[in-house]
């Protein structure tokens, strides 16, 4: 998979540091991947459809575009791909005004980040104002770099997000680590380089090579993290 995204004034690796976390946003850092799924349930049936259950496995971790896309094509609802769009962000945004939960683990996790200087960014498929109210319950101040769905022209799956992420703060994506809970956003991480914990939330994600897979965020702190890096480059050479 290949990106247009320059990795231009990025620091040289002069040892197998970590220089950034970028982190996902649903299902990672927030327990709502299930709020997704109410919302899109409520939609479709104000709609007259009744979603199927099998329908969550293929809408969890993407874009807005694509899950909606495919919900119409599913459902074959009478509706357009941007007017669907409103509408689940509308009932999504409902939900999160009343507080989200975050993983257990997350706070922690943040909170040692910011401890020690190490650049956090929020890496998210969500929509700008998805994130921005998200960012309530998070704290802004946890983060030095914000990226929503629709900042980009392309998003997760594809490598942009990481890539524009570690730009911006100047780093080598192969010292920033990736943690994401959906095979979308792992793939998104690994298309650009970067070593990828995985944190399954609603769908398995199976090991594979330069991939760590983890039961929940209380088992990723710092020293977790910058082992990840130096192990990561050590095998590059």
């Amino acid at each position: 998979m290949t990106s247009s995204i320059p990795a231009v004034g990025t620091r040289t690796a002069e040892a197998a540091t970590l220089q950034a976390v970028f982190l996902d946003l649903d299902g990672t850092l927030v327990d709502t991947e299930g709020f997704w799924w109410e919302a899109e349930a409520e939609v479709f049936a104000e709609l007259g459809h009744i979603l199927d259950d099998a329908h969550r496995e293929v809408v969890v971790g993407g874009p807005m575009t694509r899950s909606a896309g495919y919900l119409i094509q599913a459902t074959g609802v009478d509706i357009s791909l941007t007017e669907l769009s409103v509408l689940l962000n509308a009932a999504f945004l409902a939900r999160i005004r009343r507080g989200v939960p975050l993983m257990p683990g997350a706070r922690r996790l943040l909170a040692e980040l910011a401890a020690h200087d190490v650049p956090a960014a929020l890496v998210s498929a969500s929509h700008r104002a998805i994130v921005d109210q998200m960012l309530h319950s998070l704290g802004p101040e946890n983060f030095r770099l914000t990226l929503a769905g629709d900042d980009l022209e392309r998003t997760k799956p594809h490598p942009d997000p990481y890539l524009t992420a570690a730009a911006r703060l100047g780093a080598d994506p192969a010292c920033c680590a990736v943690i994401e809970d959906t095979l979308t956003g792992v793939t998104a991480g690994e298309a650009a380089g970067c070593p990828v914990v995985a944190v399954p939330s609603v769908t398995p994600i199976p090991p594979a090579a330069g991939r760590t897979v983890v039961p929940s965020l209380e088992e990723v702190d710092l020293p977790f993290l910058r082992t990840l890096i130096t192990e990561s480059r050590g095998a590059m050479y």
